[in-house]
């Protein structure tokens, strides 16, 4: 749910409140003025918004991103590890309330680590009524919902409604601009991940698109006491028809007792873990010099970067259920404030005016309201 990472991406002293915007890294030289040509897409399930609020269907993926599915296709064609990531960060996510009916576990986007590029946040989040996340905006970067427990009930200003429950995903490319209100999908309490990851400077005003997949529809593979459902990228030969802007491996991988996966990583992305229940140790090395990393429930690993391995290695001594994240960084400056990442100050302020002035992919929030707005909590 963008909303959960909008709590912590809502600095107390953002622009908008008088201070300034966050900002991460060196500013870029100039940003190409040139807006990006209308992305288009592979799959049925995926739906593209345009200015004009029409919703564009099935049709082909522009070159850019398929370029970059096609460079994930050449690394999986030989899925061998042969020299495990090693660990070089871990630490446990603390869960914090930040209204009555919802909390969550921060990870990236925390203290103890800041960012992981493209990563922006990563959240395990828990929703109950009377929580709730009136209609606001995003611009900038890419937002996967993917429940645990429970729905999430979600409406936009394109039209764009409905639930996601158990075990579904949603993967929206915020782009040049969205409106919408999210809300728990039904009583008790919701349980999910929501990752931020953002998106490159000529891709942060391309057309909005959402791509929903059902729990069924999510590929499966299984191999020696491991389950993974392949939410984006490949695993035991199994991939996801997910076509993401930012090059991206998200991997729910189950494991019995004694388990063990060698999970390829591309060469230079960065790729990290988050273990949801049970445990794992994360090996590497060779011989003598091999070690170990353990993790428990709600604990983060952070692996280490190009250069130092071609994968991870993950066993489970009493089992466990891990989320395994990579994707290519951008190795761009990052400026952001509240619901808008941008890569300048001035296009944070530029996306500020658009959302208030309706205008440039805001123009559909001009006189609409969600179907959650007259009970969500104000933000």
């Amino acid at each position: 749910m963008s909303a959960a990472a909008c709590v912590a991406l809502c600095p107390t002293a953002s622009s908008r409140h008088g201070g300034s915007p966050a900002v991460v890294g060196t500013p870029p030289a100039a940003m190409a003025a040139e807006k990006e040509a209308e992305q288009k897409h592979l799959f049925s399930g995926s739906t593209e918004i345009n200015a004009n609020g029409s919703i564009n269907g099935k049709c082909d993926e522009d070159g850019d991103a398929a370029a970059g599915v096609d460079d994930v296709a050449e690394h999986y064609r030989d899925p061998a590890v042969t020299k495990p990531r090693a660990v070089v960060q871990r630490f446990t996510c603390e869960r914090k309330p930040f209204v009555d009916g919802f909390a969550l576990r921060r990870s990236i986007g925390s203290p103890e680590l800041e960012s992981l590029d493209p990563f922006l946040s990563l959240d395990e989040f828990e929703f109950s009524p009377p929580a709730g996340f009136s209609d606001h905006p995003h611009r900038g970067f890419e937002n996967v919902t993917y429940m645990l427990e429970g729905g999430l009930s979600y409406h936009d200003f394109s039209g764009h409604k409905g639930t996601i429950n158990k075990g579904d995903v949603q993967w929206m490319t915020a782009g040049r601009g969205v409106v919408h209100a999210e809300m728990p999908g039904g009583q008790g309490v919701q349980r999910g991940i929501n990752l931020w990851i953002n998106l490159s400077s000529k891709d942060k005003m391309v057309a909005p698109r959402y791509q929903d997949l059902a729990s069924v529809e999510i590929p499966t593979a299984e191999k020696d006491g491991v389950t993974i459902k392949v939410i984006a990228g490949s695993a035991l030969g199994a991939r996801s028809p997910l076509e993401t802007r930012t090059p991206a491996m998200f991997l729910d991988v189950a494991m019995r007792p004694g388990a063990r996966l060698r999970q390829p990583v591309p060469p230079g992305w960065t790729a990290c873990a988050y273990v949801i229940d049970g445990e794992a140790g994360f090996f590497f090395g060779s011989g003598s010099g091999s070690q170990d990393a353990e993790a428990g429930a709600h604990e983060c690993v952070v692996f280490g970067g190009d250069g130092d391995g071609d994968g991870v290695d993950v066993r489970s001594e009493g089992g466990g259920r891990i989320l395994l994240l990579a994707a290519r960084p951008h190795g761009e400056a990052v400026v952001r404030d509240g619901p808008f990442v941008m890569n300048t100050r001035e296009e944070v302020e530029q996306a500020r005016e658009d959302y208030l002035n309706r205008r440039n992919g805001f123009e559909m929030a001009a006189g609409w309201a969600s179907a959650h707005a007259p009970t969500a909590v104000p933000r």
